[in-house]
């Protein structure tokens, strides 16, 4: 096992730059521009989060990319849709965001849910990715039919269906730490830096509204076999069980795929390894950039 001093680095996040507001679909999204390098960089970021989770990594990717990273609807500063909001309209905003910004077409990096929107997006709008990297989409959906691997997620609905009612009776701490430690690993929570562990209990809300979304947390393998591009797929070695398989059954499907094991980080990697994470996208990214 990595060194305990090497994970969850204690370094402040870096400071906050001036935000930029987009509408785009009906919502207000905010937004940063990070870093001085010609490769744009989107970074997208999971559920109990915000762009705000991208601070670690950030000091690393600065002086390769324009790094933009995000908030999704309902999340951080951006505005929550009075409408529809689910997986769907997430893709769509992420297009929609790449396209404002007029990048062409830009790498784009997405962690836990993160990733199962650029996965989606790789096979809705190939033409806006040179290329993707993934970190521990969900995909629970590739277990269910397999007896060995269904029984990683069997207590997952009865784990949504307590963390919500805790959240309902305003316990928003209490639900964010519950999620963490009997979805993601025991002790996980208290290993958070301060400003990461806010950051999961101010965006717990729009996370558990997500859940009812029935597309939530899926992925459908027929999105990534036609896609060609270059895709980075990162596990941690301390990961919780259900991540690997899912990974594994993601690198058979995708042609262009490559794997790599993040040593001494679990899913949060942003928080656990941001140098090794950054190192991992920068060396891949311009091996694959001409």
């Amino acid at each position: 096992m990595a060194d305990e001093k090497n994970n969850f680095q204690k370094q402040d996040a870096v400071s906050k730059d001036s935000t930029k507001m987009v509408t785009v679909n009906g919502v207000r999204l905010a937004y940063e521009i990070h870093g001085t390098g010609e490769i744009p960089l989107v970074m997208v970021h999971g559920g109990f989060e915000s762009r705000r989770t991208w601070d670690w990594v950030l000091p690393h990717l600065a002086d390769s990319f324009r790094v933009i990273t995000y908030d999704q609807r309902g999340y951080g500063e951006s505005e929550r849709s009075n409408g529809q909001s689910g997986i769907r309209e997430e893709v769509s905003d992420l297009a929609a965001l790449i396209e404002h910004l007029g990048l062409g077409s830009a790498w784009v990096v997405g962690q836990s849910s993160g990733g199962i929107i650029v996965i989606r997006l790789a096979g809705e709008r190939a033409d806006l990715l040179r290329g993707i990297v993934v970190h521990e989409p969900g995909g629970f959906n590739l277990l269910a039919d397999d007896p060995a691997t269904a029984m990683l997620i069997e207590d997952f609905p009865q784990l949504l269906a307590t963390v919500s009612e805790r959240l309902a009776s305003g316990d928003h701490a209490g639900a964010a730490k519950q999620f963490v430690e009997d979805g993601l690993g025991e002790g996980l929570w208290a290993k958070f830096p301060p400003k990461f562990r806010e950051d999961v209990i101010e965006n717990t809300a729009p996370s558990l509204e997500e859940a009812n979304d029935p597309e939530d947390d899926f992925i459908d393998l027929e999105w990534v076999r036609g896609f060609t591009r270059p895709a980075l797929l990162t596990l941690g070695d301390q990961t919780a069980p259900m991540f690997p398989p899912v990974i594994t059954k993601l690198a058979k499907a995708m042609p262009s795929a490559e794997v790599q094991k993040i040593t001494g980080a679990g899913h949060p990697v942003q928080a656990e390894q941001p140098k090794d994470f950054a190192e991992a996208i920068n060396d891949f990214v311009h091996r694959h950039t001409k």
